[in-house]
């Protein structure tokens, strides 16, 4: 009830009215994406590497060098990716900022422009627009011209942070899983236990998004599941052969 009487009568509480909303969902797709990785990733590698040897050494070695170069590498990427896309809607403001002030008169003509091609009448197309230029010009041409919210730009180190942490906490699952457990069932332990940690980051998927989960999950499922008997199998060959 206290949040619902927080909300502005027009908002439903379940909808993302409030700001801020692209940076929650841009560490929230970083964090499950770094976490899907991570699980992939180290677990494709420690069940490599048993398949070539029993010994926990050279298990827990490459475990550990994939946890903390795939988190860094993630954290990179993600950086990386995130600044592009924050740099271009910054020069998208400050290019829609230049142009209001050099010719306020074509602006004003192509907000209601645009709120005229949205369905309203010329005169109300018209009136709204100038109603947000005199409350706001930056804020309304940015919304309706380019879909940004100048205080709610996507921030580089959120994403960065979130997607290394979620790597090296999907990441030390497997390695953990097969570090601890009998060697008789270390891998097919492994093999299960990421299954369904990647159905449960499949899931999660889906939520933020919006999508059947179901589907999400037997998608990732798969692709997991492709990645580990393709590694172990190679990790047996090399290690059946004395080249490992």
């Amino acid at each position: 009830m206290a949040s619902a009487q927080n909300n502005p009568p027009y908002q439903q509480a379940d909808e993302p009215h409030r700001g801020g909303t692209a940076q929650r969902l841009n560490w929230l797709r970083a964090g499950v994406l770094g976490a899907n990785d991570g699980i992939v990733s180290v677990a494709a590698i420690v069940v490599g590497v048993a398949g070539a040897t029993t010994a926990n050494a050279p298990i827990l070695t490459a475990g550990a060098a994939a946890l903390i170069g795939g988190a860094i590498s993630m954290a990179l990427g993600e950086y990386v990716s995130v600044s592009g896309q924050r740099d271009s809607e910054r020069s998208l403001i400050a290019k829609e900022r230049r142009e209001l002030e050099e010719t306020p008169e074509e602006e004003l003509l192509e907000l209601a422009g645009l709120y005229e091609a949205k369905g309203l009448s010329e005169s109300t197309a018209m009136q709204v627009a100038k109603e947000l230029t005199e409350k706001d010009a930056l804020t309304a041409h940015l919304s309706a011209e380019l879909n940004i919210d100048q205080n709610d730009v996507v921030s580089p180190w959120h994403a960065a942070f979130a997607s290394a942490v979620a790597f090296l906490v999907g990441g030390i699952v497997p390695l953990l899983v097969i570090l601890l457990t009998p060697e008789s069932v270390r891998v097919v332990a492994t093999f299960m236990v990421v299954m369904f940690a990647l159905a449960g980051t499949g899931v999660l998927s889906a939520h933020l998004g919006g999508s059947g989960r179901l589907r999400a999950a037997i998608r990732v499922v798969i692709g997991g599941a492709i990645a580990l008997v393709a590694t172990f199998t190679i990790g047996a060959l090399l290690g059946n052969s004395g080249i490992a």
